[in-house]
């Protein structure tokens, strides 16, 4: 009958909605589920999933950076080692018996005398001809610190 009026009339019929109101959400949106037939599915996380892998990915990059740590102080040790070894052989030249100036850069070689003393010579192991008045015992470098460096060093010197 309202339809007949409204034709009657010339104005559009009134919409109907077909929805039962008490069975459509206000905020289909927050619904726990998918609300629609061709909605998403909506799963709940799994949260010890999520922590494992998390966990997962804390370890290995720590142990990344362990592993790179490691590494650099094994590369510090070995720096200590040769600037302590430096110093030993420094000290030893030091206390040898030197006839000249040494000049930074320049390489020299350290002997061992019969009476155990050392001494710098200028002239190298192979340098001295068929008799050897020394015992050689390492070719040697003046550095800029005026520690010595060791070249070459023969293989019971240590």
């Amino acid at each position: 009958m309202v339809e007949k009026e409204n034709k009657e009339k010339n104005e559009e019929p009134l919409f109907v909605n077909p929805i039962d109101p008490t069975k459509v959400a206000e905020n289909p949106g927050l619904l726990p589920y998918a609300h629609t037939a061709g909605g998403a599915v909506i799963r709940p996380e799994d949260k010890g999933r999520i922590k494992g892998n998390a966990m997962m990915a804390m370890y290995e990059q720590t142990e990344r950076q362990m592993n790179q740590l490691k590494e650099q102080m094994e590369t510090l040790m070995a720096q200590a080692q040769s600037l302590q070894r430096r110093k030993q052989i420094s000290e030893v030249i030091y206390e040898a018996t030197i006839n000249f100036r040494p000049v930074v850069g320049h390489v020299y070689h350290l002997y061992e005398k019969k009476d155990g003393s050392h001494t710098i010579s200028l002239v190298a192991p192979d340098e001295w001809g068929r008799r050897q008045p020394y015992i050689f015992l390492a070719t040697v470098q003046l550095l800029y610190d005026h520690t010595w460096e060791v070249l070459k060093q023969a293989e019971d010197f240590k």
